[in-house]
């Protein structure tokens, strides 16, 4: 990119909830202690390439808006790939530890294998060198197997052994560039990993493959000694009508089914889980209780609208009740809160992508402070845990001991004349807790 397009920009740094400066932190403090922990590594941010560095800003219905030094024409392809990775200047100047991107975000275009290889590997020879100079980090990689024509039929799940190779050489060579970089994971997004009609699609030949090639991932991971986690972002639908990976639950009866439950975890986005009927707080919610917790991208959709528009959040409620969950799931290991978000169209200019970076960081910062106020409060973890007393007490204990049968269970309930009585959830008064909190 040019040298001088953020030139007129600061650093943004922490300046307190009474701060004037738009450009500033007012909640993001990253060395402030928060449960023990410091907030950088609480939240662990990463900036993405793909929307904020390779999107133009187009849409079904128009090209795109953006006028980026970066986004140069087909002409210009080389150069434009090396402008887009030294986006890491920007990840710097937002004070943020991560960056995220695609395999075709940092290079240059290829119409090969080999080319695919040759034109990679050039560019993270120079995504080394400015991780160093900027002193930033690879919070994960993936690979795009969802963009060219080739997958329209998807990449893992596609009825073409051809292109399911070709698919398997950008996902070994992301991978390997992830492990090279120091990355802290590895993300699978099958945007087309589904079917859009029953008519022409084999689904157990689809599943079987892509298990298979999941399976294959892995191998290759151990095989190199890539110490991170490889991901599954779940999603419903869109572009593709149905996703093999539709939520978070079906991830999981998809890993058990090929005995992968304990080698991969999911990458959960809050715009894919309110695709699916979910809140995002439900996805980390099941993520936690079946084990397969790992990673956040953090965005938002429109309650008017049933499309993904990757909005960066802005809803303090929506994010204390998200952080809840991640507390009480530990934390993040090696994941972290990726801003899978994108500006509107009409933000074309340069301090638009800092007014949304810095305002979701702020958003993210408070809903951590509120949950650990929470947390630390008590109260809403007291009532949970006497909700569910009974079942640490005999009755609870007798129904989950091997020796109970079902008829043990309903012989009692007759022996005892038991007549349990409704007791109250007291819903309303939980919510009054946390508006209180927020």
């Amino acid at each position: 990119m040019s040298a001088d397009y953020f030139a007129s920009f600061d650093k943004i740094t922490y300046a307190g909830p009474e701060a004037t400066s738009e450009l500033s932190y007012r909640y993001y403090d990253k060395d402030r202690v928060v449960l023990g922990k410091r907030m950088e590594d609480h939240l662990r941010f990463a900036v993405c390439m793909w929307h904020t560095f390779c999107w133009p800003g187009n849409d079904i219905f128009g090209a795109g808006t953006f006028q980026r030094p970066w986004l140069s024409g087909p002409a210009d392809a080389k150069a434009a790939a090396s402008k887009r990775a030294n986006a890491l200047s920007f990840v710097e100047k937002l004070d943020v530890p991560f960056y995220c991107f695609h395999d075709v975000d940092v290079m240059e275009p290829a119409n090969t294998a080999a080319e695919h290889m040759a034109h990679l590997a050039d560019a993270v020879d120079h995504l080394e060198e400015l991780q160093q100079k900027h002193g930033r980090k690879l919070l994960w990689g993936t690979a795009n197997l969802f963009s060219h024509p080739r997958f329209a039929a998807g990449g893992a799940t596609n009825p073409d052994p051809e292109v399911y190779a070709f698919g398997a050489m950008q996902v070994r060579g992301a991978l390997d560039a992830t492990h090279r970089l120091g990355g802290s994971g590895y993300v699978l997004w099958g945007g087309r990993e589904g079917y859009e009609t029953l008519l022409n699609t084999n689904l157990g030949r689809e599943l079987d493959n892509f298990g298979r090639f999941l399976s294959l991932v892995v191998e290759h991971k151990h095989k190199i000694g890539f110490k991170g986690t490889i991901l599954i972002e779940p999603k419903p639908h869109e572009p593709t009508k149905h996703q093999y990976d539709f939520d978070t639950a079906t991830v999981y009866g998809f890993l058990k089914r090929y005995g992968l439950e304990n080698e991969v975890k999911v990458n959960i986005e809050a715009n894919h889980a309110t695709l699916s009927g979910h809140t995002f707080e439900h996805e980390l919610a099941m993520a936690t209780t079946l084990g397969i917790f790992g990673s956040i991208d953090a965005n938002r959709g429109d309650h008017q609208n049933g499309w993904d528009t990757d909005q960066f959040p802005n809803s303090v409620e929506e994010l204390t009740l998200a952080l809840i969950e991640v507390i009480r799931a530990g934390g993040f290991t090696d994941g972290g809160f990726n801003f899978d978000s994108k500006v509107r169209r009409q933000s074309v200019d340069a301090e638009d992508l800092f007014h949304g970076h810095v305002g979701a960081i702020d958003v993210v910062a408070r809903g951590l402070l509120n949950a650990a106020a929470l947390i630390e409060d008590g109260r809403l973890d007291a009532f949970r845990a006497e909700r569910y007393a009974g079942w640490t007490g005999e009755l609870g204990q007798l129904v989950h001991a091997p020796a109970t049968s079902l008829a043990d269970i309903a012989d009692l309930a007759i022996a005892r004349d038991l007549r349990p009585a409704p007791k109250s959830g007291k819903q309303e008064r939980l919510e009054n807790l946390i508006n209180r909190f927020i």
